[in-house]
């Protein structure tokens, strides 16, 4: 694609960037076909080609963002599905995080949409605010029909869930290798997973300790910076991704890190573009490093060494995270984990589409999350599953709330293949 920016605009690293990506895609239309916003409305401004003339128009002219052009970047789930589809290698990802920083600085969008993200930003990142918010939506609830905006009725509808209590593994300490020590990990814990599920965490720190990892929950660490970041909120995402890089850095001069284990792969796919997202910035050889250490907990379980296990009875439906299968090209190690333990796994149909959870996507675009939610319960649910896994919290959340099938973490089967408790969410079922 020809691209018509001035070398003085080019003198921007965020331009220069938007540049490269924009010259090389060829428009060829292929990410249209597995495009999931696409798919649902049908207009070519809501697939990643529309969206790339609309943010190639808007950079190059250098003009103020306008409600046309937000109403279409607004609507994408950064799902990524476009980049494993692309045959260019059109760094998707880089164009819109850009389009949605320079939305940030340029637009001023209308009150309601200013305070509800605003809110979100403030409160989902940091547990304690978010527990919070979790039980005043439960006060709320009652009234839900009396509320006039989805968005306001998609976050009651997220209050339905049990809050469990906290989790004092999620606080900073050492656990010791149970098993002869092999590697020594950072945890990133997370933000939303520690208010909404801590079983994840503590599953992922029973098997790694199991496996001969020690593991650090360090000092300092918390949200990786992703919600904030696509929403384009620069400075807050940069401040929590610093905060962690200095955090892990940290351990890694003091005792040494072999990984930086996450479990929530949106995550994952935030803190593996540290290196690009510090790139001009004095922390930018340590975030390279960080990024380098960076690994979903199923390399690591991979790397470690998963023992096989018995067959299981269980028949487990796989779903594949967009962070997981297009943000990080980790496509069948968690299924083969789940094989290698002794379950049995099955997928379902368009498994390379999104669930309609990405991030806030589900709280800010209710309409469009749940059709993409609908289509992908049925599918899972059409293969007959005991149980679904994923490797997201989001997609946990998003799932759960549509279907009877008990939804769990894939480290909390692989945590109880290896010697660990029963997921809740199977006890539960007796």
């Amino acid at each position: 694609m020809q691209t018509t920016f001035t070398p003085e605009q080019l003198k921007d690293p965020g331009i220069a960037r938007a540049n490269e990506v924009l010259r090389s895609c060829v428009h060829c239309g292929f990410c249209t076909a597995t495009c999931p916003t696409y798919q649902v409305l049908g207009d070519e401004l809501d697939s990643p080609r529309g969206r790339i003339y609309l943010i190639k128009d808007m950079l190059e002219q250098g003009r103020p963002a306008d409600a046309h052009t937000v109403k279409h970047i607004d609507r994408c789930l950064s799902c990524l599905a476009c980049m494993t589809t692309c045959p260019s290698g059109v760094h998707y990802m880089h164009l819109v995080d850009h389009a949605r920083e320079y939305i940030e600085a340029t637009y001023k969008r209308p009150l309601m949409d200013r305070a509800l993200r605003a809110v979100l930003a403030r409160i989902i990142p940091y547990p304690k605010r978010f527990r919070l918010a979790m039980l005043g939506a439960k006060l709320a609830r009652p009234f839900r029909a009396l509320v006039p905006d989805a968005r306001l009725r998609a976050m009651l509808d997220m209050a339905a869930v049990p809050i469990p209590p906290v989790s004092r593994n999620d606080d900073p300490q050492v656990f010791a290798a149970t098993a002869p020590k092999r590697m020594r990990v950072a945890l990133l814990t997370g933000c939303a997973q520690k208010a909404l599920n801590t079983d994840i965490n503590d599953a992922t720190i029973r098997i790694l300790r199991r496996l001969g990892a020690e593991v650090v929950v360090a000092q300092g660490a918390g949200c990786c910076g992703a919600l904030t970041h696509h929403m384009g909120k620069a400075d807050l995402s940069h401040a929590s991704a610093a905060a962690n890089i200095r955090a892990w850095m940290a351990e890694r001069e003091d005792a040494g890190l072999d990984a930086v284990v996450i479990n929530t792969s949106g995550c994952g796919t935030t803190v593996k573009d540290y290196g690009h997202m510090f790139r001009n910035d004095p922390l930018a050889a340590d975030a390279a490093t960080i990024a380098g250490l960076a690994m979903d907990v199923s390399e690591v379980l991979t790397k470690l060494g998963l023992p096989e296990g018995a067959p299981k009875g269980l028949r487990v439906a796989y779903h594949a995270a967009c962070s997981l299968q297009h943000g990080q090209q980790i496509k069948t190690l968690p299924k083969d984990l789940l094989k290698r333990a002794g379950f049995t796994v099955v997928e379902p149909a368009d498994s390379h589409l999104c669930c309609g959870s990405a991030g806030t996507y589900n709280l800010l675009q209710p309409e469009i999350s749940q059709q993409l939610k609908a289509r992908k319960v049925q599918t899972l649910e059409a293969k007959a599953p005991d149980v679904i896994a994923a490797g997201n919290i989001g997609c946990m959340m998003q799932i759960g709330s549509g279907t009877a099938v008990p939804i769990v973490h894939t480290v909390e089967l692989l945590d109880w293949a290896t010697g660990g408790p029963k997921p809740r969410a199977l006890a539960a079922q007796g």
